[in-house]
């Protein structure tokens, strides 16, 4: 017997994970399923573009390294709070809600 089984994902130099043929990380169908909670079908429906066999080869991969993608998931969430904090204009803000509370 001959086991086949035609990938459907690329890692590229970076170790990022991408649907093949396209412009989609593995990642991004990940963070559909868990911060939307969307089904493989309704992923697909949101992401025409996308084949079902192409979400559901992203959600195997996932699973077979979800140690490594729930940290960088992690590493990038951390990553986004320190730019947002540097960005962050306390003194606006605090006008904001100065202004709110007058109103």
């Amino acid at each position: 017997m001959t086991a086949v089984f035609a990938t459907q994902i690329e890692v590229d130099t970076d170790g990022v994970a991408w649907v093949a043929g396209t412009k989609t990380k593995v990642v991004e169908i990940v963070l559909d399923k868990i911060a939307f909670g969307w089904s493989p079908e309704e992923i697909h429906f949101q992401h025409p573009h996308l084949s079902l066999a192409q979400i559901h080869g992203a959600l195997t991969w996932y699973y077979e390294n979800q140690a490594d993608i729930d940290a960088e998931i992690l590493a990038r969430t951390n990553d986004a709070s320190v730019l947002a904090a540097q960005a962050s204009d306390p003194g606006f803000r605090r006008r904001l809600i100065d202004l709110k509370r007058s109103l």
